[in-house]
Formats: C-alpha cells, structure tokens, sequence
C-alpha cells in the first residue's frame, strides 16, 4: 500500500544506512532484511539493542510500499500497573519516551523527528498498563526491557498481535527489576514459547558488543568478571 507525505515530514531518504559495529549488530540487521522473523535482541547495556529496534523499524515503516505503517514502543511503566488511565497520565509518561526521543534525534539528526512522527501516527508510545482490548495492525511492534514485563504483560502484548505485524523485542532477560521470583521467571517463561515458536530469530549479545563508549564496556566487563549482577 503506497503512502503520501507532507513537504516537511520525517521521510526514508532522511534515513542514514546502517552501518553494524560488531558482528552481533550485523547479524541482527541480516535477520530483520533477510526474512520475516520476529527478532530478540538480549544482552549487555550498551550494545545498541534500543537503537537497532528503532532503526529498524524506521526502515520498514516509512518505505511506501511497505505494509508497515507505525512503530508501537511497549514497555512497562511499573508505577501505573492496575491503574489504568487517569488525567495527566501523558505528563507522568514523558520521562519514559525520553531515551526514545533522544534516539530518534540521533538516527535522523533532528531534534523534531520524535514530534513529528508522533504527529503523523507513524510513532505510538503504548505503556502495558493501556494494551488491553487494543490490537495492532500493519505494525511493528518493539517491546522494550523485555526483562521488566512480567508473564501477564507479555502474554498481553503478544496476543494483541494482529495482521502484517512484526515484533522486536529488545532487553536483557537475566537482569530483570522484580524482586519477587515468578516475576522475574516471567520472561523466560515467555522465552520459552518463543523458542518453540520458531518465529523468532534471536541475537544475544555481549559486553564485546558495547559501543557506547569504551568506559562502559570495560565497566561491565569488569563486571562480569567479578560476578557481579
């Protein structure tokens, strides 16, 4: 289905190639571009799981010919589980879309892009609290910090699946936030299915696969090498 866009919207040509930094990166982007899988990406902070997701993801939506027409970010807003909707709830989320309005001004170098794609539909922000009763169509669906979702959540997100959708799912699945125990089994749980499934392509990366900054690649391999979580 071919799609218009106004003069001044966020279009594919303003799009960068990508350019993967480690083989992980590559291997990833050679997954989404090769098939129609749903992809994982786990592993260490700083690996460029977020920003793939959101690159990725891009790419599909604002090709005209794709069937793709939105990217849906989900995540978990822990403050707001079992209390729905209240006013000045849009406010109370701003903090959350933040790191994403910073990547998608680093991927288009525009400090508008997050505003404008949210203008046009393009970007939804759907913390889990909001996704019951709601399906997704012609979407791409990334599922961010996967690890702080428990098995109800996921189970949500992924039943809310609908036609020419794929997913991204994008976090660490053995550093999870729950303190209580079947919380935080809730995404291996889920993995699981996924791994039986075999609709998912999964890429888990290490701290060799850092790329923010050098500082942090040697502090979480430093880390790791005093078993600390």
């Amino acid at each position: 289905m071919s799609r218009s866009y106004s003069s001044n919207a966020i279009r594919i040509e303003h799009l960068p190639s990508f350019n993967p930094l480690t083989e992980n990166q590559k291997k990833a982007y050679d997954d989404w571009k090769d098939n129609k899988s749903h992809l994982v990406l786990s592993g260490s902070a700083g690996t460029g799981k977020t920003y793939m997701g959101i690159r990725f993801a891009m790419e599909a939506v604002l090709d005209k010919e794709s069937p793709y027409e939105q990217l849906v970010i989900v995540r978990s807003i822990v403050p707001s589980r079992n209390i729905g909707f209240l006013p000045g709830m849009e406010e109370k989320l701003d903090p959350y879309k933040k790191p994403y309005q910073q990547l998608l001004t680093e991927i288009f170098n525009n400090k508008e892009a997050w505003s404008k794609l949210e203008a046009t539909g393009r970007v939804v922000f759907e913390p889990t609290s909001f996704l019951r009763g709601t399906s997704y169509h012609n979407a791409i669906i990334l599922v961010d910090e996967m690890q702080n979702l428990n098995f109800h959540e996921l189970d949500t997100v992924a039943t809310r699946v609908g036609y020419n959708c794929r997913m991204i799912m994008s976090g660490d699945y053995y550093q999870s936030d729950f303190d209580k125990e079947d919380e935080k089994n809730g995404i291996l749980t889920f993995m699981r299915i996924v791994e039986d499934m075999a609709k998912f392509e999964i890429t888990e990366f290490t701290w060799k696969d850092i790329v923010r900054s050098e500082f942090v690649r040697d502090y979480i391999m430093t880390k790791e090498m005093l078993g600390i979580k």
